[in-house]
């Protein structure tokens, strides 16, 4: 769950599934045939930006909604539009997700969309999430994430989704599931994947205590594979997805799916009953007292 919210105004649902507009191909009939293999098309939302080398087959996904990247509804549905649609161009063969905004990478799920809401809305949120997550976790592309700053929460298991992980060795940044320190209890999904990438015991004591990790700390349990200076994570992501695509897609992708889909296959058997028990626990008094203090206070360190 989030642990820093977006404390702004809402922008309406309007454009919510509106598709991520392509730039335009205009004259590439004209170019020719190395031309048009090296053009480059993009797709902008208002929270994320998409840049897609069709030279080499790979994509960098940028992050940019301030002043944290809360993972809100508007942005979990932009991102699985963008992310749907690379799948479905077979050009594209990897991902890099990282974030245009200082300093942080996703303070993880906006609190906004589940402090004071309608049950509805809720039960819509968490879908939100459950398919995001379904989408990275299961991906064919070959996916990196380029931490660039603090990924707390919903920012971590964002990262933990990605087949490699590199960071910003920056010993200010953090990284972790410290869902208990505001009260809430990660998902058994969040756990899972936590588990299948630092060991059981590890997670044990991670969720149990909300620990959030320094990037040295993050390295020596394997949260995340690699640091660098925080001016070569994007760089350094580049180089690394070269090493990636030498391995032929379909020996790759079947290895992913060996290793995930025992996972991915608890959540969608379970998919309804996990809604069920996130609107249940997240409308409680208790749990929005909670989140109303935790609002409450960023507001006054805002101040």
């Amino acid at each position: 769950m989030a642990l820093r919210a977006c404390l702004r105004t809402k922008p309406g649902l309007t454009g919510l599934l509106s598709q991520l507009s392509s730039c335009s191909s205009h004259g590439a009939a004209r170019m020719s045939p190395a031309l048009v293999a090296q053009r480059r098309s993009s797709s902008t939302s208002q929270k994320i930006k998409v840049d897609f080398d069709q030279s080499t087959g790979v994509a960098v996904m940028r992050m940019q909604s301030p002043p944290v990247n809360s993972l809100s509804l508007e942005f979990l549905t932009d991102v699985c539009i963008a992310l749907e649609k690379l799948e479905m161009d077979k050009s594209c063969r990897g991902l890099i997700v990282t974030s245009s905004q200082p300093k942080v990478f996703s303070a993880g799920l906006d609190i906004l969309d589940m402090y004071g809401k309608s049950p509805e809305h809720c039960v819509e949120f968490w879908k939100a999430v459950q398919e995001m997550w379904l989408k990275f976790y299961g991906s064919n592309m070959i996916t990196i994430a380029a931490v660039n700053g603090s990924s707390p929460a919903g920012g971590c298991l964002l990262s933990m989704t990605c087949d490699y992980r590199i960071m910003a060795d920056n010993p200010r940044y953090s990284i972790g599931l410290n869902e208990t320190q505001l009260g809430i209890v990660a998902p058994f999904w969040f756990k899972d994947t936590m588990i299948n990438t630092v060991g059981h015991r590890t997670t044990e004591m991670a969720l149990q205590l909300g620990l959030l990790y320094s990037p040295a700390e993050a390295l020596k349990i394997g949260l995340v594979d690699q640091l660098v200076p925080e001016d070569q994570v994007l760089t350094t992501a580049t180089e690394t997805m070269t090493k990636w695509l030498a391995i032929p897609d379909h020996a790759r992708q079947l290895t992913k799916s060996m290793m995930r889909k025992p996972t991915i296959d608890k959540l969608t058997s379970n998919r309804e009953a996990d809604v069920s028990n996130f609107v249940k626990f997240i409308t409680k008094d208790s749990i929005q007292k909670s989140l109303g203090m935790y609002l409450e206070m960023l507001k006054r360190r805002k101040a």
